[in-house]
């Protein structure tokens, strides 16, 4: 049977292509700021939920106190018996069911009870309900005798006989009970306060108040912008908080990441090359001394040949020494190190190659800082950078060595070359290992500078053009005198 194999952009990916690396800083700042944000808004809304309620119910049990005291002390004051309430005296239908109080009384008691709802303050339209959901009375002379049999507030506050209920709304004008004489501006409390019969069992009358207290409305809306702000300020500061540590934690992997990847590949590189040089070592020691034993006994036309021989082992010999040496592990104790003697100690050791370069070297120290370091792998990084700018400035050019210093904790070495440069695909592959664009170059200088430098704290920086030139920039941490 034939298979059929799918088209090639049908095919699944491989592993390698369709898993893309764990995004850390991504997920987080877009799942931290859903989770933040619906916290925030929730606690807003809670709080903001808790303020209007608070305020309305604490509203509302002050009026409704107020109301009932009137109601009492009005009784008192017109000497009703106590058997009976000013709940019970207010509906003008039912005098007559109440022959022992005297007419007067009644009518004084009801008139100064009513005149104090009505001059309550803040209040857009006051109403008085029977038991049979009728207005006795209104500060909306045409509401009197108006009989409501839809409104769920009153039946509720009727049924339930709550001490006092409250609300707030914006108007309706569908609603007949909502007919203000003065109309609000923002938004109303609607407050029903019972007035019970003499036994306490039922309710006698139901006093209505619609108040638009601006002065708590205003307090509210204070409260309410305190809350959002504090909320949205709160919020911004944790998010904000918790990724600067997740992106200082996610730069910190990544480094770590390429760290290892790092040291896996010196590890490997190391494993393999150390065992590629230790078994080169006595073949080439061999192939030199035969040839130099050639060279005694021929001296005609081989004799080219065989000092060509052992130039090549040479080369290979350095190689060998260059790549033991960038594989060796570092000491990691820094001791203060002179770093102008350095400069000047490995000016001395290229004296010849820079006569022979025909280079001119600037180099004028207005100072002598002590860095941290050790005083053999500094002088092997300016070896490194001297050998690759004499060797870019072959025909002559001018090299020069600038000591400034980097605020109070480091000290900058630049050396600058006018040789031929770099270019960009060229300066993106200088520090890794084994790239080089010198013939016979091993490739380990450059690698080999970036790790002392880091490992001491300090930090390298390559910066060239075409044609123009190359700069190193070197930066030591200062020895603590």
């Amino acid at each position: 049977m034939t298979r059929h194999e799918p088209p090639r952009s049908e095919r699944p990916a491989t592993l390698a292509t369709a898993r893309k690396p764990f995004n850390l800083l991504r997920w987080f700042s877009v799942i931290s700021l859903a989770i933040i944000g619906l916290v925030a808004l929730g606690l807003g809304a809670v709080s903001t939920r808790f303020v209007i309620q608070e305020s309305v119910a604490r509203d509302a049990l002050l009026t409704a106190q107020f109301i009932q005291s009137i109601a009492s002390t009005e009784v008192r004051h017109t000497t009703i018996p106590n058997v009976r309430t000013l709940g019970e005296l207010l509906d003008p239908r039912h005098d007559a069911d109440f022959p022992d109080v005297e007419p007067g009384a009644r009518a004084k008691a009801r008139h100064e009870f009513l005149d104090h709802i009505e001059h309550l303050p803040d209040v857009l339209l006051a109403s008085v309900y029977a038991p049979d959901r009728t207005v006795i009375w209104s500060t909306n002379p045409a509401l009197i005798g108006t009989h409501i049999d839809e409104d769920d507030d009153l039946e509720h506050a009727f049924r339930y006989k709550i001490p006092v209920s409250a609300s707030y709304h914006n108007v309706d004008n569908a609603r007949m009970e909502q007919k203000f004489l003065t109309p609000p501006d923002f938004l109303f409390i609607e407050n029903y306060i019972p007035l019970f019969n003499a036994d306490g069992d039922s309710v006698a009358a139901m006093v209505e108040i619609y108040k638009e207290p601006k002065d708590l409305i205003n307090r509210m809306e204070r409260g309410l912008v305190l809350i959002w702000t504090s909320t949205a300020v709160g919020g911004a500061l944790i998010y904000f908080g918790l990724f600067w540590i997740v992106r200082r934690a996610a730069t910190l992997l990544v480094e770590q990441q390429q760290q290892l990847i790092t040291n896996e590949t010196f590890v490997a590189l190391g494993e393999m090359s150390s065992a590629v040089a230790h078994s080169l070592r006595n073949p080439l020691a061999t192939i030199r001394s035969s040839a130099e034993l050639a060279l005694e006994f021929d001296g005609g036309a081989a004799h080219k040949n065989i000092t060509d021989i052992i130039n090549q082992v040479d080369r290979m010999s350095k190689w060998v020494r260059e790549l033991l040496q960038s594989l060796r592990p570092l000491n990691d104790d820094p001791e203060p190190v002179n770093l102008v003697a350095c400069v000047h100690d490995s000016l001395l050791a290229f004296e010849q190659q820079i006569e022979r370069a025909q280079a001119h070297v600037i180099f004028s120290p207005a100072f002598t800082p002590m860095v941290l370091s050790q005083h053999v792998q500094v002088t092997q990084i300016l070896n490194s950078l001297l050998a690759n700018a004499l060797e870019a400035m072959s025909r002559g050019g001018t090299l020069t060595l600038t000591l400034e210093p980097e605020g109070a904790q480091a000290v900058s070495l630049t050396l600058t070359d006018t040789g031929k440069g770099m270019s960009a695909e060229q300066r993106s592959m200088a520090f890794r290992p084994f790239f080089t664009t010198k013939q016979g170059g091993l490739g380990v200088g450059l690698v080999l500078v970036k790790r002392i430098m880091e490992r001491f704290g300090g930090q390298v920086q390559l910066h060239s053009v075409e044609g123009e030139g190359t700069r190193v920039s070197l930066s030591f941490p200062l020895a603590t005198t």
